[in-house]
């Protein structure tokens, strides 16, 4: 399992730079009157200058999909109910998501700004979840349908 983790770190890190890249790129076209913006300001101010920002922000965001990825072994825990591994999981993106989004500025430096942004983050993970549940019980019923076809046709 350690092994899997690791890999699945290991393969999260591009994707997660890879998807901060794509958003950095449609906040640009909605926000930046034709401009590219790699960061928020407040982090470039912070670091000190453009180049130091993106690559922090580069490197958070490649750890954030690092750890999107290494936890996603959680899900093939059998002995875990799907209660645990729901919590467990959240537990961890959370841990890994909400230091990364504050050091990057994705969110503002308060409480409101702290619980505005945990409130969305555990919507949009609640209905990526709703979504995954449903679409996995659709595929579990279908599967059930064809072994029964199987089966029915075995009699016959």
């Amino acid at each position: 399992m350690k092994k899997q983790v690791f890999m699945r770190s290991l393969m999260g890190f591009p994707i997660g730079l890879a998807i901060c890249y794509i958003i950095t790129i449609v906040g640009s076209l909605i926000w930046s009157e034709g401009y590219y913006a790699p960061c928020v300001p407040e982090l470039e101010e912070t670091v000190g200058n453009e180049i130091n920002a993106v690559m922090l922000q580069a490197l958070l965001s490649g750890l954030l999909g690092a750890g999107f990825g290494g936890s996603s072994v959680i899900w093939e825990l059998e002995n875990w109910s799907l209660v645990k591994q729901t919590g467990i999981y959240f537990l961890i993106i959370s841990a890994v998501m909400l230091p990364v989004a504050y050091f990057t500025f994705w969110m503002e430096h308060s409480v409101k700004g702290f619980l505005s942004y945990f409130g969305i983050f555990a919507l949009i993970f609640a209905g990526i979840w709703i979504f995954q549940f449903f679409a996995g019980k659709h595929n579990v019923k279908k599967l059930n349908e064809g072994l029964h076809n199987i089966k029915r046709a075995d009699k016959e």
